[in-house]
């Protein structure tokens, strides 16, 4: 089965910081793949190389198969901003649907709806200004935006941020959801216990390169560790 993302010596420099150091590692298609490291680690700069937005130095980056710096090839992606911030001028309902238009799903009343509700999105929210909700209700409205998408593959910068523990338990469920659809997730975070409980595997990215690819299992017994934490502290330690 072709993998959903090929991450293949992917290099990237800002002057003289090496953002990215020769990456690579493979997503395989209807997994739930975490990113995790540091801030600075290179997580976001490599999502960003993943949708185009920054252009590596060397290396290629495949989506199912094909190069991702094709438009085409982007088109089964759906994708949350780690700062996703949504024009404040809309409304909540014009704004998902015209991500539903983007899409090229239905934009009908009730799967809008059925979405924020996924999100603990309030619906009251919807016929209200982008502009005056609150940090955790413009990433909720977000989220349901890749909700609404049904793509195959939904690529998630920092999902959790700014959301309150019922709408992170929602998440979750939505995240697993899309995985029995036959999606292939892959999320960054900082919360080791989301990708332990989460995640079929993972990587650990520090100061620009691969330093761990696995399970949660795995990295406990190549350190010793006794929780996640401890464990991924102990692998960006190593020496390279």
């Amino acid at each position: 089965m072709t993998n959903a993302i090929d991450f293949k010596g992917v290099c990237k420099r800002f002057g003289g910081h090496a953002a990215l150091r020769s990456v690579s590692f493979a997503v395989p298609s209807g997994s739930i793949f975490g990113l995790v490291g540091l801030n600075g680690a290179g997580k976001t700069t490599l999502i960003k190389s993943l949708m185009d937005f920054s252009f590596p130095d060397s290396g290629e980056i495949l989506i199912f198969g094909q190069p991702a710096t094709e438009a085409m090839t982007r088109g089964a992606v759906a994708y949350l901003s780690e700062r996703f911030v949504p024009p404040a001028y809309l409304t909540g309902v014009e704004y998902l649907k015209m991500m539903s238009r983007l899409y090229g799903v239905a934009s009908d009343n009730e799967r809008i709806e059925a979405a924020a509700a996924a999100i603990d999105l309030d619906v009251k929210y919807l016929t209200k200004r982008v502009g005056s909700y609150s940090k955790g209700s413009g990433q909720k409205l977000g989220i349901a935006a890749v909700l609404l998408s049904a793509q195959r593959l939904l690529v998630l910068d920092e999902p959790m941020s700014g959301l309150d523990p019922r709408a992170r338990v929602c998440l979750k469920g939505q995240i697993t959801a899309a995985q029995r659809r036959g999606a292939t997730v892959l999320f960054s975070s900082h919360s080791l216990a989301d990708v332990d409980e989460m995640c079929d595997s993972f990587a650990v990215l520090h100061e620009g390169a691969i330093r761990f690819l696995g399970g949660a299992a795995d990295l406990r017994s190549r350190t010793g560790a006794a929780t996640l934490d401890a464990a991924f502290l102990k692998v960006i330690e190593e020496p390279c």
